[in-house]
């Protein structure tokens, strides 16, 4: 049986402003935590990111705040720039009242201006610790009527550092107020902080699907011993040469080093990660919907922002420490009953690890084989093969027929075609691949796989007549 929002208690007129938003039913999450939260409840509700839960914290807030005073009445904190944005603008499509007041608080946006909205008066505050703390100490932000205090991705907030910031926060708060939890785990800093601030807590697990979806393919590779990793990724990426793809690491410097070195191999690719400001990160996040980038090189943290359609690959650079974040990372490919690929680097000592995922989603996953300087090069002469062909049915080819014309009274028309896929080839093929310093070799004592470059006798310089082409 479907329930429907009108069961969960809310307003009439919110269940009217959600069905005309085009939310019809609520999710799992929204069904177990709203009833207790418009009760009155404290709550920690475990759920991972894309389940509704910040509309499971926000509707009993919206349903409670006294619109008629401008003073804080909610604090939400979250982890990251981009979640706070995040949330801020689900809390405004919630509510079509021009009386509500919500402001996100966060570093990398001017702090004059965030006070001068503090004093002209908001209602909800959704903010990162470190800039919720800085406003408090300056006494702009004011907590005493305090009624709600929610933690929003809680486990990452507490991974990245902030336990000490979040308790600062927690123990300046009205302790008559109500406070809930949000987080993708329940983890021991989340139970212990939880234990000490929350009132007998009802406690809310929206169980997650451990298989990983069938319509990933899930290829592991494992990086050869003495090889760096951007040395194992290249050739893998130059042979998948994804339509679009997301790669995970684990560090903003690791972000930013890899991007370097792909960039420099010729790629189009940028990074996301939590150095850059707002308005770079939006910048990106439009290019790389509109496929102006191709791949982008992300932190986990960064990426909760990111959501692009129709992402062909989702490469683990460097593994996730949670199985959970394994299957959410790759569940951003392969939706709407589309194919998605999904990579992870593995070095030999960790195959440990890549025996818990496989008993995690109850599947075998495919050890891939780096390929070879020749797999990579055979690959671009189909490619190169196809564009001919495309070429040779499309109507600019007259244009270059008397150059051929010309040509042909030197040369075999045979030797003519071949000397313009060689120019065409050396265009196209990847900067590294043109000389003897790429990332990748071939197999040791193997003679028989030379590129073409090496193979072909150097032809003696020629005269050339070329008339102009339009």
């Amino acid at each position: 049986m479907t329930l429907s929002f009108n069961s969960l208690g809310l307003s009439e007129a919110r269940v009217r402003h959600l069905e005309a938003a085009g939310f019809t039913s609520p999710t799992a999450i929204q069904t177990q935590a709203v009833p207790h939260l418009l009760a009155g409840r404290d709550v920690v509700g475990l759920a991972q990111t894309g389940t509704g839960k910040t509309a499971a914290f926000s509707l009993p807030i919206l349903e409670r705040i006294d619109l008629n005073s401008n003073v804080v009445q909610a604090l939400i904190l979250t982890p990251t720039r981009e979640l706070a944005v995040q949330v801020y603008q689900s809390i405004r499509s919630l509510s079509d009242d021009r009386r509500l007041q919500v402001l996100p608080l966060y570093g990398g946006q001017a702090i004059d201006i965030q006070i001068r909205r503090l004093h002209r008066g908001v209602q909800v505050v959704v903010g990162t610790p470190g800039r919720v703390l800085d406003l408090l100490s300056r006494g702009d932000l004011k907590l005493n009527k305090l009624s709600w205090l929610v933690l929003d991705e809680a486990d990452e907030m507490l991974n990245m550092g902030f336990i000490q910031d979040v308790e600062r926060i927690l123990s300046q708060a009205p302790s008559e107020r109500q406070t809930a939890f949000f987080s993708a785990t329940m983890e021991s800093s989340v139970r212990e902080l939880a234990a000490k601030f929350l009132r007998s807590p009802i406690t809310i697990n929206v169980e997650q699907p451990k298989a990983a979806p069938t319509r990933i393919d899930q290829v592991v590779y494992v990086i050869p011993r003495g090889w760096s990793k951007p040395r194992a990724l290249q050739p893998i990426l130059e042979m998948e040469d994804p339509e679009s793809a997301l790669i995970f690491v684990r560090t903003r410097k690791a972000a930013a080093d890899l991007t370097r070195q792909l960039q420099a191999a010729g790629h189009s690719v940028d990074e996301y990660h939590g150095d850059l400001s707002q308005s770079q990160r939006e910048r990106l996040l439009l290019r790389f919907r509109q496929r102006q980038v191709r791949w982008v090189v992300a932190t986990d943290i960064a990426a909760r922002g990111l959501h692009v359609d129709d992402l062909t690959h989702v490469i683990n650079y460097d593994l996730p420490d949670s199985l959970e974040s394994y299957v959410h990372r790759i569940g951003r490919t392969g939706r709407a009953g589309k194919e998605g690929k999904a990579i992870s680097l593995l070095h030999p000592l960790d195959k440990r690890k890549l025996r818990d995922i496989e008993r995690h989603i109850r599947q075998k996953i495919e050890i891939g084989t780096i390929p070879t300087r020749a797999q990579i090069e055979a690959r671009y002469l189909q490619k190169l093969q196809n564009q001919l062909r495309e070429a040779i049915e499309s109507e600019r080819i007259a244009s270059f027929l008397p150059i051929v014309a010309q040509l042909s009274e030197e040369f075999e028309p045979q030797t003519v075609a071949a000397a313009a896929l060689q120019m065409a080839y050396d265009q196209t093929r990847p900067s590294w691949m043109r000389s003897d310093q790429g990332y990748v070799d071939e197999p040791s004592g193997d003679s028989k796989h030379r590129s073409p470059q090496n193979s072909e006798p150097k032809s003696k310089p020629v005269k050339r007549r070329i008339s102009p082409v339009s």
